[in-house]
């Protein structure tokens, strides 16, 4: 029996979207390779008409390949989603370097540049992808402001963004969601952003919630990982690790099949179970996977599962990143008295 996907509102402004979105990052960069662009399209079309409607992109994945892509594939279904995506991150050399950019002219060229890749005249949720600690988050926000103003976007959203950056960008303009990593072996945000969030209305919107696969696959994953894939370097990902983390997969497994679900629905339902202003976007490129992540939606969790998924996740082992690897996680920003950038 299939599985509606419903709606929810996600933050405190009026937007809408599917219960569970649809991340693009990994049809068009990230994990190795470029998948053919007409099975990306049927993915989009069969992930909306199987009721999801929020789809999330941003103008650095591929660089801009992705963008281009769901342009194509939104053509006649505009009216039938809501379109996320993002700026302000930028690759500088590929694999090495990156840079944040959030000043005003920035921000206005790469908001122009990605409606044209899209093919749209709005988009309908707009994040600052990492945080420009050289500008006030006030400055960029006043650019966010006017272009909500002149109908280019609808809302304004966060990703990776500290607490104090979170209150200050809200309290020049309402902050609609805030994009963070969440899962069973990424519990950080916990502590601050996500009580943060919640005292201001702001909606959540958790990438990577399968862990970028292991909780879904567990250590066989890495056995079909294409060279260039970057999970290689991830800390999680290495070999004195994982051989940890096997174990917690293990015990997820053992919990999926005692509740007659798959382990990525099982990790999947425990963040859907973190509230109703928690909106998941696990990626995929096969619908098949895409069918068993809307099917987590039906996966109902007790407290006491809850407790003892929860207790398993304590153990991850490695960082998110490697530490040759600037994230720009939870940054602040310069006060605005001492900017000398306009």
């Amino acid at each position: 029996m299939a599985v509606s996907v419903g709606r929810m509102k996600l933050g405190s402004q009026g937007l809408e979207v599917s219960a569970q979105g649809l991340g693009c990052l990994g049809m068009s960069a990230a994990y190795g390779f470029r998948k053919p662009e007409e099975e990306m399209i049927a993915l989009i079309h069969h992930s909306n008409n199987s009721g999801i409607t929020f789809l999330d992109t941003s103008d650095v994945y591929g660089p801009h390949t992705n963008e281009i892509l769901l342009g194509k594939a939104l053509k006649g279904r505009r009216e039938k989603v809501e379109l996320a995506s993002k700026f302000g991150n930028i690759i500088v050399e590929v694999g090495k370097k990156r840079d944040i950019r959030g000043d005003p002219a920035y921000v206005r060229a790469a908001c122009e540049a990605s409606l044209k890749r899209l093919q749209l005249d709005c988009i309908d949720l707009y994040y600052q992808h990492r945080i420009d600690t050289r500008v006030p988050i006030e400055v960029t926000m006043g650019e966010l402001k006017k272009l909500v103003g002149e109908g280019k976007i609808k809302y304004i959203g966060l990703s990776e963004a500290s607490a104090s950056t979170i209150r200050r960008a809200h309290a020049v303009h309402p902050i609609t969601a805030v994009q963070l990593e969440w899962s069973l072996w990424s519990r950080d945000v916990e502590e601050e952003i996500i009580p943060t969030c919640r005292e201001l209305g702001i909606g959540i919107v958790a990438y990577s919630p399968l862990g970028r696969g292991f909780l879904s696959s567990g250590p066989k994953l890495l056995e079909s990982l294409p060279p260039n894939d970057h999970r290689k370097i991830h800390p999680r990902f290495q070999p004195e690790n994982v051989e940890h983390n096997k174990f917690i997969f293990e015990r997820i497994n053992e919990i999926s099949t005692r509740k007659g679900c798959t382990p990525a629905q099982l990790a999947l339902a425990w963040v859907h179970h973190q509230g109703s202003d928690v909106c998941p976007i696990p990626g995929t490129t096969k619908i098949e996977n895409l069918d068993q992540n809307i099917g987590a939606l039906s996966v109902k969790l007790m407290p006491e599962e809850m407790a003892e998924l929860e207790s398993l996740a304590l153990g991850v082992k490695g960082d998110r990143y490697p530490s040759t690897i600037s994230t720009w996680k939870n940054s602040d920003t310069p006060d605005p008295s001492i900017w000398e950038g306009q």
